[in-house]
């Protein structure tokens, strides 16, 4: 069946307050012109960072539930899309989601939620990276942080990266099974953010470069990962899409930064929203090599 306006199956957390996964996802998808179809994967009081004695109310049951109840309608999906998976019985349901709707859908995004700065979050621990595994082999499109990759690749966590290794990080992750590979916060310059992308099918690398502005927002994470993926449903290349993301991201923090609101709020992207279906016209990503 196809769907008038692309439609996306996310599979997030929702938390009530302060702007992460679900409530970052669902304005950025919506206002790129796309159908967001959550499959919540908990439900939270606020997000996590910088919050203390948060309600956690696992949705795992009703995760079932739910895909049980799509399975018997007339569904399909332009894109499955994960982000954090709270238990190795919730990357069973998302490859149970991928069994019955991956065959009609042209782009799986898997944001590979599992730690940063070289630590687990929370609920992570090395059977829940065996799983994401799995999933990452079934991906058409990861995006990883630096953190991440290195758990994904059983790799030391360094606190500074060559470029030859930055881009053996990104190969040994295309041979798990994605197409594209994006891995952002890749310590390879101080006082630069990098993030570097790999197309396996063309064998380029791409690489964007910007300066750090001092402040760490929850969410930005998800907003990245949202934009490159509705771009690249929407039919733009990977440079493209990440271009956009990139200024969107860019444009979102250091409008935030400048109002100097709670950092544990995250980035007041409604103010930046409108920069989704603007032309574009810097482009940011250098072509490191490739055919």
């Amino acid at each position: 069946m196809n769907n008038p306006i692309p439609r996306i199956a996310a599979v997030h957390d929702l938390s009530g307050y302060g702007r992460s996964s679900l409530t970052i996802i669902l304005p950025v998808l919506s206002a790129m012109g796309i159908n967001v179809c959550p499959l919540p994967t908990a439900v939270l009081s606020t997000q996590t960072s910088g919050f203390e004695d948060y309600v956690f109310h696992d949705l795992t049951a009703v995760m079932e539930q739910t895909l049980a109840h799509w399975k018997t309608l007339p569904l399909s999906f332009d894109c499955i899309y994960s982000g954090f998976l709270g238990s190795v019985r919730q990357i069973r349901i998302m490859e149970n989601l991928l069994d019955h709707f991956g065959k009609d859908s042209r782009l799986i995004t898997v944001d590979p939620v599992l730690g940063d700065d070289g630590a687990f979050y929370g609920p992570m621990d090395s059977e829940m990276i065996r799983g994401m595994k799995t999933l990452v082999s079934r991906a058409d499109l990861i995006t990883p942080n630096y953190t991440e990759a290195c758990f994904l690749l059983d790799r030391d966590y360094k606190k500074e990266l060559s470029m030859a290794e930055a881009k053996e990080i990104l190969r040994d992750l295309s041979a798990m099974g994605p197409q594209r590979v994006v891995v952002t916060s890749l310590p390879l310059k101080k006082g630069f953010n990098t993030v570097l992308a790999y197309e396996t099918i063309h064998k380029r690398i791409w690489k964007v470069e910007t300066e750090h502005i001092p402040a760490s927002y929850p969410g930005t994470g998800d907003m990245f990962a949202s934009v490159i993926t509705g771009r690249l449903l929407l039919g733009d290349s990977l440079p493209a899409a990440i271009d956009r993301a990139v200024h969107f991201a860019i444009h979102a923090i250091r409008n935030t930064f400048g109002h100097n609101t709670p950092q544990r709020e995250g980035v007041l992207m409604e103010k930046s929203l409108y920069q989704l279906m603007t032309p574009e016209n810097m482009s940011l990503c250098e072509l490191l090599e490739g055919e």
